[in-house]
């Protein structure tokens, strides 16, 4: 943890002191008051986090991390890990769905091989910070070192600095590691803390028997480990993946920028959680893109007391809820800046 002091230390808390002159502004609109819901609370928090009453909107990136587990080889994914690389190309050819929302939404896609196994060769336009070549098995000791797991968040930290000096004013996370639904129940039931059982789902699709071996393999997963699930980084080191410390070093260097970052799926809101953990001023520098159809996301949502903005039982990850809900949060921006006020457009107000 004293590793990770100057990342953390590096996050303000959210300046609160200008919530009342947004919101007087979002009142004076042309409308009733509150009558566009969460789009007015989306752009009151992105005032928030970016420090201003007069926010702009530029550039919007999503960085996707590439990871295998070594707990894949327990049986707890309908695929082998060999599909991992194998997307990974997919997306850096234009062919997955994230490319597609990516294009369609307007969003720079940045993927990362964090931790992929296969060596990638041939792999151009991948960002190649490697850390090991998979996680270890969670089931049988730690997925990763504590030194392998500050590597893999500084490396999110760092693609969250360069995001801010490209001009990126909203940041989104992605995901992509057969097998990454199981880290991700194990970080969940041990952070919120849950059963093993309330926030482990099918992931990519596995029948009801292998969802059983798949609860047992997390419960293993955490009594083999128990002794190092003491702190959230010592139990991300523990249990985690190391697409997943990525991301949560996204989120951490993006909240040390005032940068906004849009959360994605299952897989990205446990680094969240994880980041949260670590640095409690770090939760209002978030957006929730939606609720997964994966069992866990709605009772993280219930425990945590967070909203997400869409719910579309979207269950793939790769940055795809982020993807879409950047341009309802555009959206309420743009309201916020572009929408006549009463006075400006000399309509008569409430009587």
């Amino acid at each position: 943890m004293e590793r990770l002091k100057p990342i953390l230390d590096a996050i303000p808390p959210v300046d609160r002191r200008l919530e009342t002159e947004i919101r007087a502004h979002l009142d004076n609109l042309t409308k009733p008051v509150g009558s566009l819901g969460t789009l007015e609370d989306l752009a009151a928090s992105y005032c928030l986090i970016t420090g201003t009453v007069t926010p702009k909107l530029g550039k919007k990136r999503i960085v996707t991390f590439a990871g295998d587990h070594g707990v894949a080889a327990e049986g707890v994914s309908a695929y082998p890990s060999e599909v991992t690389p194998q997307m990974v190309y997919n997306m850096i050819s234009g062919g997955a769905a994230i490319n597609v929302l990516a294009k369609h939404i307007g969003v720079d896609l940045q993927v990362v091989d964090i931790g992929v196994a296969d060596p990638l060769e041939g792999a151009s336009g991948l960002i190649r910070r490697k850390v090991k070549s998979g996680t270890d098995n969670m089931s049988s000791g730690p997925a990763m070192s504590e030194e392998e797991a500050i590597q893999a968040i500084r490396v999110g930290v760092d693609l969250a600095n360069a995001a801010a000096e490209d001009g990126i004013t909203l940041l989104g996370t992605g995901d992509m590691g057969i097998g990454n639904t199981t880290p991700s129940s194990a970080l969940c039931a041990s952070l919120i803390p849950c059963s093993v059982a309330e926030v482990t789902g099918r992931g990519t699709g596995i029948d009801d028997d292998r969802l059983e071996h798949k609860i047992t393999v997390i419960e293993r997963s955490l009594e083999v480990n128990s002794h190092l699930l003491s702190d959230p980084f010592s139990t991300l080191a523990a249990v985690g993946g190391l697409e997943i410390a990525g991301i949560c070093g996204l989120i951490l260097g993006a909240a040390g920028r005032r940068l906004p970052v849009v959360v994605d799926g299952f897989i990205s809101s446990a680094a969240a959680l994880a980041a949260m953990r670590l640095s409690e001023p770090v939760r209002d520098y978030l957006f929730f893109s939606h609720c997964s159809a994966e069992a866990g996301h709605r009772i993280f949502y219930e425990r945590l007391g967070l909203r997400p903005i869409l719910d579309l039982d979207m269950r793939l990850g790769e940055g795809t809820g982020a993807a879409l809900a950047m341009n309802v949060i555009e959206a309420g921006v743009k309201i916020y800046n572009e929408m006549a006020t009463f006075d400006s457009a000399g309509v008569s107000g409430k009587e």
